[in-house]
């Protein structure tokens, strides 16, 4: 068996490196060695293939760990290709993820129908439609195959002809990188069509579509969130070559509620109540978005405690649980109280025995007593 390098040494690598590095190292060296680069350098093509041979093993890591631990022996009865008999275009080839679709030959264009492109569009909803789901008009324009001439972008009489500069392939293959790689590209002269036509269509200018203008109704399922997308199949713009529809993709935006919030599937929104409401309990009307409920307020409810109506908020788009609706509870305090109020208050203060203001002092007599009333707790701290 002829003594052979060590991979590592080939690809100027460490040991411990990495595939993506293993990788890059590969690419520089076989872009270095090329034979295009070294026309009649019988060496640089022997370096070449024992790059992609070195690349092979070290690229796989079952490969690997038998090379880094019995070295090339360890790779007898291994699938590793004999790269000395092979043809640089056929390495190119087995290789092309890491030379981006570059190689020594040229490809042929993809050929028979293909699928259109799919389009998009955009519909508002309110936040009750999303809880019942809606039919909604869609308006849009579309490229659509050209009555006239139907799709060929010939004069009706007429047909299309091969192209002759690409033979109907519709691409054609230049040199770059000094000779180094081939590159496939549009046909300069049928941009890609394989075909030209002499004797265009009046109506589409040769290009065999017209703008249509289309109006459709779609159906949008209850509970769909703001930035989904519904797929109309069939909608988009048609193939070529006769090739099916895309898709028309119809995007939802939800315009903002004005006391509602949304959480995923649950309805967020602040509930004003009394204090006395808050402390003894009370059962307050709720609204929701189909009309009105009955919210249970426990006593003692605390500001900013979050109460649950279950099951009347939105419903899943995908069928499971409906969400809720979560009552924020604002505990108001009254600005102004008639005389039985504040008697009764003092009296409330009275038994839990909070400290209050009187009820005559002005602002000013506040004013001084907080200063006098400061002033003398300082002087008790110092002494």
């Amino acid at each position: 068996m002829p003594t052979k390098r060590d991979y590592y040494e080939i690809l100027q690598v460490s040991r411990s490196a990495s595939v993506e590095e293993i990788k890059s190292a590969y690419r520089k060296a076989a872009i270095a060695h090329h034979p295009d680069r070294n026309p009649g350098n019988a060496e640089a093509e022997v370096r070449f293939k024992e790059c992609a041979e070195a690349y092979e093993v070290l690229s796989d890591p079952e490969k690997r760990a038998r090379y880094d631990q019995f070295g090339h022996d360890g790779l007898q009865g291994a699938a590793v290709h004999d790269y000395s008999h092979m043809q640089y275009t056929d390495i190119f080839s087995m290789f092309n993820d890491i030379f981006g679709g570059m190689g020594g030959g040229g490809g042929a264009r993809h050929e028979g129908p293909s699928r259109g492109f799919d389009l998009e569009t955009q519909i508002s909803l309110t936040l009750k439609e999303v809880q019942s789901g809606a039919e909604k008009e869609v308006e849009f324009t579309r490229h659509d195959n050209c009555q006239t001439c139907g799709g060929s972008g010939a004069k009706p009489g007429t047909k299309k002809k091969i192209c002759t500069t690409c033979g109907g392939r519709g691409q054609v293959v230049q040199r770059g990188f000094g000779g180094i790689f081939s590159m496939v590209t549009d046909c300069p002269k049928c941009s890609g069509q394989g075909a030209t036509i002499d004797k265009p269509c009046t109506e589409c200018h040769g290009s065999g579509r017209t703008l249509l203008k289309r109006k459709i109704s779609v159906k949008i399922p209850a509970g769909i969130h703001d930035g989904q997308a519904v797929r109309v199949r069939g909608e988009g713009e048609p193939g070529d070559e006769g090739g099916p529809h895309g898709d028309l993709h119809v995007y939802v935006r939800v315009a903002p509620h004005s006391f509602f919030q949304r959480d995923k599937n649950h309805l967020y929104l602040d509930v004003p109540i009394s204090m006395v409401q808050a402390a003894l309990g009370a059962e307050i009307e709720l609204p929701t978005l189909a009309g009105k409920t009955t919210l249970h307020i426990p006593p003692g409810t605390q500001p900013g405690e979050l109460l649950r109506a279950k099951g009347l908020g939105l419903p899943d788009v995908h069928g499971g649980r409906a969400g809720d609706i979560i009552a924020r509870i604002m505990v108001e305090v009254p600005r102004k109280l008639g005389k039985t109020q504040e008697q009764l208050l003092r009296q409330y203060a009275q038994i839990e025995d909070e400290a209050v203001l009187p009820a005559r002092k002005n602002f000013f007599e506040k004013m001084r007593d907080y200063v006098v009333g400061d002033h003398s707790s300082t002087s008790d701290a110092k002494s």
